[in-house]
């Protein structure tokens, strides 16, 4: 896992601009941004978190929600949409662009990404700028699906390895091609070699990035002394995962490979593939009370995603020299005040530009004349005074 430090996005970046046209509840709206930390606050439904998941989609992916795009766009709108953000680097300014606008409102696709008014893949954006995100219906992600943690996880390696991405596509679109031969009873054995090759050179990346992804955040979590947000041990289970470290490379390769040709009836049954990085699992456990993190209570999980977050954005910060851009939504609803005052410290201390979002103001009154506030109202956004 490398990052190479004399890319554009290699310091802190943090957008001066954000530009909306027919993004969810916005049909036009232009903000002025400061960098560190900045507060959303307004009622439920005004269109706080719809801010957020502007700002998620500067990097892969559907963004935070991972909404299908033609539930993006603004009802009543042009039947597509356009996020436009200025950012400021330590290489100057750039400007990116993303969104639907002017492609077909029937097909369901990608979307356009320019950077500099060029056209590049969504890839890219991790050249320029991190996004990371805490939403509240993570406030499950220790007692829901492996999957959940799994993308999780895939989120946080993304940050620092851009090439995770393509890599898990790359896995993802031969599973599925194994798969259809499953359902089509074919048993070509040419067919599935050359398929299963593919999944056993992604897959086993795959995992490797994982656990190199959890050794270095164990170690950042380890440097972290006791504070308001546990610490949290963190472990993989999976097929492939119990092999790294204990193998070479192309031992667990050549394993992945005889566990796949001699599975195919298991898994033609099965109507699915049932080995390789897609079943692995993120464990979690709450060390100071050696208890697993699906058994602690709500605020206790929270404050252990919040550290492990916390931890990953200094993880960024050693490894690439800058931190990501946080996007924390209702953040403070469920911290006590002691918890509340910590974590902006620690934000403050990280030079992050971050973006938290509440439904009172009131919760973020002691970071007033520190950080920027902004009223968001149902598709209008205005300076609050306080600030």
């Amino acid at each position: 896992m490398t990052f190479d430090p004399t890319k554009p996005g290699a310091d802190t970046v943090h957008i001066c601009k954000l530009t909306l046209t027919d993004f969810r509840n916005y049909a036009s709206l232009s903000l002025a941004l400061r960098p560190g930390l900045v507060v959303f606050s307004g009622e439920n439904g005004a269109g706080k978190t719809n801010l957020l998941e502007a700002i998620s989609l500067l990097s892969p992916g559907r963004g935070l929600r991972r909404a299908p795009y033609a539930e993006v766009a603004r009802e009543g709108g042009s039947g597509g949409f356009a996020v436009h953000a200025e950012l400021d680097g330590p290489n100057g300014t750039f400007d990116i662009g993303t969104g639907t606008a002017g492609l077909d409102p029937g097909m369901e696709g990608g979307r356009r990404v320019r950077i500099n008014a060029t056209p590049v893949a969504a890839d890219d954006l991790l050249d320029w700028l991190r996004v990371l995100w805490l939403t509240p219906s993570m406030d499950a992600l220790f007692t829901g699906p492996a999957g959940d943690r799994r993308r999780f996880l895939d989120r946080l390696v993304l940050a620092i390895d851009p090439q995770h991405g393509r890599r898990a596509q790359d896995y993802e679109k031969a599973m599925r091609s194994r798969n259809r031969l499953l359902a089509d009873g074919s048993r070509d054995g040419r067919y599935f070699d050359a398929i299963e090759m593919q999944m056993v050179e992604a897959g086993t990346a795959i995992a490797a990035a994982r656990a190199e992804m959890v050794r270095l955040l164990a170690a950042m979590i380890d440097r972290q002394p006791q504070g308001p947000f546990p610490q949290a041990d963190l472990a993989l289970v999976g097929f492939l995962e119990a092999m790294i470290g204990q193998a070479p490379a192309v031992e667990i390769e050549e394993a992945f490979r005889a566990a796949l040709a001699s599975g195919r009836e298991r898994d033609r049954a099965a109507g699915r593939t049932l080995d390789g990085p897609h079943r692995s699992d993120l464990i979690v456990r709450h060390r100071p009370k050696s208890m697993p993190a699906e058994l602690c209570s709500t605020g206790e999980q929270k404050a252990l995603l919040v550290g492990i977050i916390l931890s990953h954005a200094r993880l960024c910060g050693d490894v690439s020299g800058g931190v990501p851009i946080l996007l924390l939504d209702e953040i403070a609803a469920h911290l006590d005040s002691g918890r509340r005052a910590a974590l902006f410290s620690i934000l403050e201390d990280l030079g992050s530009q971050t973006f938290m979002t509440g439904t009172e103001a009131d919760l973020f009154s002691s970071i007033v004349g520190r950080a920027q506030f902004l009223t968001v109202d149902h598709g209008s956004v205005r300076t609050t005074d306080a600030s």
